[in-house]
Parts: structure tokens; sequence; C-alpha cells
């Protein structure tokens, strides 16, 4: 895709946005199953079936994806679609390149052995490896640019509020 293709693209959609604020709220959904007699949950990403499980560090046995890693597959996955967008915008040549995430945890707060010993992510560390021809200052302004639009970046920087509910029924007795 070109920058003359892209804007074609996006062009009614940002029309229909500033003429319709509303229409630009979009709610996505994720489910995933707790059938079956492990401590995995199976979730549906639109292409393929991942269970996610319990880490190695917290007992697991590593078959399963760890919902850890899956965050920052989210991450790497936004963040490189979001740079090729602001790359392909700006009319910035980038030849190849690679994206690479890693997060520093705790298990000791997963695990509750620490109570103070935080749960989560303490360090996320998001690297762009790119080969291009392209000023320092236009590769500052890409950044910058992919920084503010990667919609998972910017979730996990300015946290919004999740709420979180329960709804239970009795198993059936057929």
């Amino acid at each position: 895709m070109d920058v003359q293709q892209l804007r074609d693209v996006q062009a009614p959609l940002k029309q229909r946005y500033r003429e319709d604020p509303d229409s630009a709220l979009v709610t996505l959904e994720a489910d995933g199953s707790l059938d079956g007699d492990g401590i995995a949950c199976s979730v549906q990403t639109g292409r393929a079936m991942v269970e996610a499980g319990l880490h190695p560090a917290t007992g697991g046995d590593g078959l399963s994806a760890c919902s850890g890693d899956l965050l920052l597959e989210a991450l790497v996955a936004c963040a490189g679609v979001t740079l090729r967008a602001v790359a392909t915008a700006l009319d910035v040549p980038v030849r190849s390149g690679q994206v690479h995430a890693e997060g520093d945890i705790d298990f000791r707060g997963t695990l509750g052995v620490d109570r103070d010993a935080p749960v989560g992510f303490r360090t996320i560390r998001l690297t762009f490896h790119l080969e291009t021809d392209a000023p320092q200052a236009t590769l500052d302004k890409l950044l910058e640019l992919t920084e503010r639009y990667c919609v998972v970046y910017q979730t996990l920087v300015d946290a919004p509020d999740v709420d979180v509910g329960m709804e239970h029924r009795a198993p059936s007795d057929a």
C-alpha cells in the first residue's frame, strides 16, 4: 500500500468520524472458554484458537501460551502495524525491520509469595530495528507518531478503567 492508497481508504472513514463522532466508537470483544480439565483458557483469536495457561514459572508445563507473552505479542503486532501505517502516511521508506518487546515480571507477586511484590509487568521495553535510509529526524517523528497512535501501547501507558464482574449459573443435571 502506498501513501495515496492509504489516504483513499482512510479519507471516507475520517470524514464520517468528523461528521458523526459516535460512529467512531467501536467495542472490540474477546472471548475465552474454560471448558476442559486443565488450568487453561482457550481464546479464539480470529485466526486460530489459542490456549493460554500457566507460565512455567508459576507451575505450567510450557505447552500453553502464557498470557504475559500474549500481551507482549499484542503490543508487537499493534506497534508494528502502526509503524508501517505511519511510515506509509509520511512516505518513509522502510525496507524491512523487526519489532521486539520484552517485559520483566516478579512471579512472587503472581504466586502470592510476597504481598509487596507487584503482580504484572514491572517494565516493558519495545524496540524497533529498521532498515531505512531515512534521516534521524524523520525516524524520531516516526517513533513519536507510532507511540501516539498505537492502541495497545497507549492502553498500557494510560491504563483505562477496567470493570470486572461475574455471573454464575448452576451446572445442569442433564
